[in-house]
């Protein structure tokens, strides 16, 4: 029989599951017909959106690893690439690299400051931005503009505090404390 632990372990994998479909169907549904564009002084910009997914998919696996499992990740980021038409297991492998790497580090994050975390992080979301752009023009792809990708970008890491706000209060993800047991009294 599963003991309470191993119970709460699933419940978690299906609430981040259910968060990153809510998201992905969120970004589906047309908000306007029209293009988001803002004019300032003879500048047009173009307005995207933080890739909240993403951001959503670091904080559990910075915070709490274990409740996002790299299978559930790459099928959910895998999907993505597919609903989204992006070039298929591109940005799901960045993904998956970037998590394991911070998922190897998720230690270290339990005993530095906030600001720490969110510059690794900040570095991780540029180097996987940047890398998607390269391959994606090496390989000749038709690619977003510059600006639109450096913006998400930016806005997808100035999110990520806000995002821990809300995980944290709303779905109980907080930092792993050093003395956690887990549900067989291992060293969490």
């Amino acid at each position: 029989m599963a003991s309470p632990a191993d119970t709460q372990v699933w419940i978690k994998r299906g609430a981040f599951l259910f968060i990153a479909f809510v998201i992905m169907v969120v970004q589906l549904v047309p908000q306007s017909m029209e293009p988001r564009v803002i004019d300032i002084a003879r500048w047009h910009f173009r307005l995207v959106s933080p890739d909240i997914c993403l951001a959503v998919t670091l904080v559990w696996v910075a915070r709490r690893p274990k409740y996002a499992p790299v299978w559930m990740i790459a099928a959910i980021f895998l999907m993505g690439d597919l609903i989204f038409q992006r070039p298929p297991g591109l940005w799901a492998g960045l993904v998956v690299v970037l998590t394991e790497q911070l998922r190897k580090r998720s230690r270290e994050f339990r005993s530095l400051p906030f600001l720490a975390e969110w510059g690794s992080i900040a570095l991780g979301v540029a180097a996987i931005s940047i890398a998607n752009r390269l391959i994606l023009a090496i390989l000749a792809v038709p690619v977003a503009p510059f600006d639109m990708i450096l913006l998400q970008m930016i806005l997808t890491i100035a999110v990520y505090p806000l995002v821990v706000l809300i995980m944290h209060y709303l779905f109980g993800i907080t930092r792993v404390t050093p003395g956690e047991t887990g549900s067989r009294g291992q060293r969490v």
